[in-house]
């Protein structure tokens, strides 16, 4: 029995988990492209996806943590 061949393929064709992110670019593309830090990554990212995942509010909220993380750590840095 010959074993099974996986062809390779790039991450950024397909996706794990879901099909929430249907858009012409992936947050990941957007966020690496212009090189947004840690926290307003994820803003992007929970931003994009909250209308399609059925999680809304909890995506919302996410919004807000990591908006105040990101002006709480800007502060620390430039003050």
């Amino acid at each position: 029995m010959e074993p099974t061949r996986i062809e390779p393929t790039l991450g950024t064709d397909r996706q794990e988990g879901g099909d929430h992110y249907t858009h012409p670019i992936q947050p990941i593309e957007y966020i690496m492209k212009n090189e947004l830090d840690f926290c307003a990554g994820n803003i992007v990212k929970y931003a994009t996806r909250a209308p399609h995942k059925g999680q809304f509010e909890s995506d919302v909220k996410k919004i807000i943590h990591y908006a105040e993380l990101w002006l709480e750590l800007q502060h620390q840095k430039y003050d």
